[in-house]
């Protein structure tokens, strides 16, 4: 396994297993199975309804609790100070964990200012190793990055091939927050499976055009947290660290970059008409 070290010296392992649209009946079994597999680090969200899931699977798993890294984000119905704070010990309590390794704020709406007082908070007390935000643009990546005693230490965004956050990436690392994927494989979408290059490149090496998009980003320094209910599926993306793919083929996969989200955009109106249903 590959890690990256965290803003604040914590370590993080490069690729994790997400856990978003797994159904919670499934999740235990699916974090089992992960875990069993050499998956360490598990991505969860208040959001996903599966936190239960998720810790059954710690108690279970058989493991020192050390040896797991375990994120999960506040969902923008717990945005504010004292509902963060109150959500932060309930996902504790659904995980069956003492602290949580990485917290994250879900999306930028509501008073996330006010949620990111508590995740602070949490942090100087301890019950919480790293925080940091999920689906902040670079406008509001900065502003919370200005606003914040305790930087944040990842940004967890869509990217994918497609979508590799060029411009974002490059304000993190000047700011010093770790890029995160969610939807390394944009779910499919732009006949992801099927593309010519990523096929192509992956008979070279014998893998599949879905490891050969993993290797893509984890040496492009990016932390990924694929998602498969399969054990099959689980393997084959856990298996991509032994084999690196050549500077020339890094380039041409770095040309399929469309530089534009293939689910939502929050400079839709539209897109944010949505997120304010849920809140109000």
């Amino acid at each position: 396994m590959e890690y990256v070290t965290l803003n604040n010296g914590v370590k993080m392992p490069k690729l994790g297993y997400g856990v978003y649209q797994t159904p919670p009946e499934d999740t235990e079994r699916c974090v089992l199975d992960a875990i069993e597999i050499g998956y360490r680090s598990i991505d969860t969200a208040q959001a996903y309804y599966n936190e239960e899931g998720v810790g059954a699977a710690i108690a279970k798993c058989g493991l020192p609790r050390e040896e797991l890294f375990i994120t999960t984000k506040i969902w923008i119905t717990n945005a504010g100070y004292e509902k963060a704070k109150a959500s932060i010990k309930e996902s504790l309590k659904k995980l069956k964990i003492d602290y949580i390794d990485l917290l994250l704020i879900h999306q930028p709406f509501g008073d996330y200012y006010g949620s990111y007082r508590a995740m602070e908070e949490a942090y100087k007390d301890g019950i919480v190793r790293a925080i940091g935000v999920s689906n902040f643009y670079p406008d509001r990546y900065l502003d919370i990055c200005h606003f914040s005693e305790i930087k944040p230490a990842v940004n967890q965004v869509e990217t994918h091939v497609f979508q590799q956050q060029k411009i974002a990436k490059e304000y993190m690392l000047k700011n010093g927050t770790q890029i995160m994927s969610w939807g390394p494989f944009a779910e499919g979408k732009n006949d992801y499976f099927q593309n010519p290059l990523l096929n192509e490149i992956g008979k070279k090496y014998n893998n599949s055009a879905a490891q050969i998009a993993l290797r893509f980003l984890l040496q492009s320094d990016v932390v990924v947290i694929p998602k498969s209910v399969h054990k099959n599926r689980m393997e084959e993306n856990f298996n991509v660290f032994d084999f690196a793919l050549t500077d020339d083929e890094m380039k041409k996969i770095e040309a399929l970059d469309g530089g534009e989200s293939l689910f939502f955009t929050h400079y839709d109106p539209k897109t944010v008409e949505w997120f304010m249903s849920i809140l109000y």
